[in-house]
């Protein structure tokens, strides 16, 4: 005797039952069919932020009025965040173009290496750039190597990183001697001068503050007001830093560390910045009570995370003009 079974009714399974997906619940198919979407979209994103953004190179341009009225404009260009690694030439003959620029300063808030072999590479690609007059300050990544970490930490720490890392050191000093050897005015918690067409600078900077170098206490005191302009230079943009460099006058204030959010959301902007600084700050040009602030979002990532999606990088020509 042959005994036949019955399907089972669609909502009550059981053993001997054959999926049919013309069967299924119309919910569980959008459902289904949404996070398939969703994983496609977002394996787009990931291939678009790793394959071509990354590399998609910008200068951006930006007027401030600040120097005294009728001064002649001045032209700085300010370099953030390399995190140079030896095998990037596209980004080495990148930033050597930079030099057709012509600027009358380069400043470079640091974070240029990214590992050890490194420097020798970084050199090359400042190579034009170190016949100008320029000055610097370093970040943790000039100092430590990176390591991998969770990258949940970075969408969810607001606070500073620790003051010893135990991440192994970088030939630092090799490429602090090149930079000073070179002309470049180190301002790493120091303060100093210098002449670029023929107008008077005064600087004062300040050790990463990310990582608690920073000893601005040490340097504090009214910016020189003989000179045509002052600017104050960090590597990360802490509010303490920035209000102190503000409250003894520097008017222009530049720095990197946050790389712009680096994965930000289309029109809305960065989710975070590495510091204290708000988020509506994470790069370009805006005030900071009477001063200027500028923050480059650089023109790097770290090697355990190399990607950015909806925030190129970037260096920034700032032409300094008369205020009104």
């Amino acid at each position: 005797m042959i005994i036949s079974r019955p399907d089972p009714p669609s909502d009550h399974p059981s053993d001997g039952w054959v999926w049919d997906p013309g069967r299924v619940h119309p919910l569980l198919k959008y459902t289904l069919a949404t996070t398939a979407g969703a994983a496609a979209v977002g394996a787009a994103c990931v291939a678009y932020a790793a394959g071509y953004e990354v590399r998609a190179y910008r200068l951006r341009r930006f007027d401030v009025p600040v120097l005294p009225p009728g001064s002649r404009p001045l032209r700085v260009l300010h370099i953030s965040d390399l995190h140079l690694m030896p095998d990037q030439r596209d980004k080495v003959e990148w930033v050597r173009g930079l030099a057709a620029l012509e600027p009358d300063l380069v400043v470079n808030t640091g974070d240029n290496i990214s590992h050890p072999d490194s420097v020798p590479v970084a050199l090359h690609a400042y190579e034009p750039l170190l016949e100008l007059p320029g000055v610097f300050v370093f970040g943790s990544n000039d100092y430590y190597a990176p390591v991998p970490r969770n990258p949940a930490r970075y969408l969810i720490r607001r606070g500073e990183g620790p003051r010893h890392l135990t991440a192994p050191r970088l030939p630092t000093e090799d490429l602090r001697a090149a930079f000073t050897e070179a002309g470049w005015l180190d301002l790493s918690n120091a303060k100093g001068e210098l002449k670029t067409d023929d107008r008077l600078l005064a600087f004062a900077g300040v050790d990463d503050p990310h990582i608690r170098w920073d000893r601005y206490e040490d340097i504090a005191g009214p910016a020189d007001t003989s000179a045509e302009l002052t600017i104050g230079v960090t590597h990360a943009p802490y509010r303490r830093v920035l209000d102190a460099m503000v409250a003894d006058g520097y008017r222009l204030l530049l720095a990197g560390h946050t790389h712009g959010g680096q994965l930000c959301v289309p029109g809305f902007g960065a989710l975070v910045t590495n510091c204290d600084l708000d988020t509506s700050r994470a790069k370009g040009l805006s005030r900071w009570g009477p001063s200027w602030l500028h923050v480059s979002a650089g023109l790097g990532t770290s090697p355990y995370a190399p990607l950015r999606f909806a925030c190129y990088p970037e260096a920034s020509l700032l032409t300094l003009r008369s205020a009104l």
